[in-house]
């Protein structure tokens, strides 16, 4: 069986940076656990990162959301370091969720993917959602332990909009 693990924004600035919580502090031990174990068992490990440029704040999304946040060659924008992205394949995407990630991962026919990381509530449920409707066979598993929101009241939300979608979700109390 061919499974994937897919880390979403693991980054600096979602972290401890400019936008980050302490939801999402609490979780990187979490993460750093689930890489392991699929380090361990040999399957397929993708991290992505939220990459904007220096002109983000002029941006679409920039004017919505008005902080600079993971800007290309900045501290902000690197995959935490407690996290060993050796060996597994880093894709850079502009925006909350990508139709080229998912059309990348469709191609390596994969019986299962497992999504964690940041936010529960833009970019995790954004590429759950365009996986799920581009590989709907194909078992999508978000583990809730794993993943933090904005907000606790919106990372909720975007696990009960998942689970509508037919994602699995694990990890909750």
């Amino acid at each position: 069986m061919r499974k994937l693990l897919l880390v979403i924004d693991m980054q600096n600035d979602f972290i401890a940076g400019s936008l980050g919580s302490p939801q999402a502090e609490r979780i990187v031990m979490n993460v750093k656990a689930k890489i392991d174990e699929y380090r361990r068992d040999g399957n397929r490990i993708i991290f992505t990162r939220d990459t904007h440029g220096e002109d983000y704040l002029t941006t679409q999304e920039g004017r919505f959301l008005p902080v600079a946040h993971c800007i290309r060659g900045t501290y902000g924008h690197k995959i935490t370091d407690v996290l060993d992205v050796s060996g597994c394949t880093v894709f850079d995407k502009p925006t909350f969720g990508s139709m080229e990630l998912a059309e990348m991962i469709c191609k390596e026919n994969f019986n299962e993917i497992e999504i964690c990381g940041l936010c529960t509530d833009i970019c995790v449920v954004s590429n759950a959602l365009i996986i799920k409707a581009r590989m709907p066979e194909t078992k999508v598993t978000v583990d809730a332990g794993c993943c933090a929101g904005v907000t606790v009241e919106s990372h909720n939300a975007a696990l009960m909009t998942m689970r509508m979608c037919q994602v699995n979700i694990i990890g909750t109390e």
